[in-house]
């Protein structure tokens, strides 16, 4: 089964499949610096402020 991949990211990893990271970020450059932020920024805030939070509240049991 095929996963899913926008096609933003198939294009980027056609690039990096021909030329490496070096020709990735030439090519893309801040856009990758951007998405990169933007994901740790999100998984980041997911796992150590809203799990902590709804621990805090009781929405989640640890029981």
């Amino acid at each position: 089964m095929a996963f899913y991949k926008p096609k933003f990211i198939q294009t980027w990893l056609d690039i990096k499949r021909d030329g490496g990271y070096r020709l990735l970020i030439k090519k893309k450059g801040w856009k990758i610096v951007s998405v990169f932020i933007l994901f740790y920024l999100v998984r980041d805030s997911i796992l150590y402020l809203l799990i902590p939070y709804l621990a805090v509240q009781g929405a989640i049991t640890c029981s």
